[in-house]
């Protein structure tokens, strides 16, 4: 088992940027890939940025590459996601999540993922 705790989340201006952070215990966590997903009112849980165990491997969602960065620190056991040049669109409660297995690659697959936080909200105003 796995445990995620995600902080950062908040109320900021289009333009603006917010650093989320993922704190894990449990599970060994430096053997795990990671990701972000986020789900917005009404729209299902959506793909934003994964990154591998050893952090070299790192995917995004067409839709944040290039304003949003994904790292880890394994030594703190956190995974962070930098969102920098927020828009309206990126509203939404944002989840970091584990993948299942030691060492695989990233994953954009929900599916892929078997351990989950409980979520933060990030509200872009416009």
């Amino acid at each position: 088992q796995v445990q995620l705790v995600e902080s950062g989340g908040g109320l900021v201006q289009a333009g603006g940027s917010l650093r989320l952070s993922c704190a894990a215990s449990g599970r060994s966590f430096s053997r795990s890939a990671m990701g972000w997903f986020r789900q917005a009112p009404g729209k299902e849980r959506e793909f934003v940025a994964a990154i591998s165990w050893s952090g070299d491997t790192t995917y995004y969602a067409d839709s944040v590459r290039g304003r949003f960065t994904i790292s880890r620190d394994n030594a703190k056991n956190t995974v962070y996601l930098q969102m920098n040049s927020l828009k309206p669109e990126d509203t939404a409660v944002y989840y970091c999540a584990a993948r299942w297995g030691d060492y695989y690659l990233p994953s954009m697959d929900r599916a892929d993922f078997g351990f989950w936080g409980q979520g933060t909200q990030v509200t872009v105003s416009s």
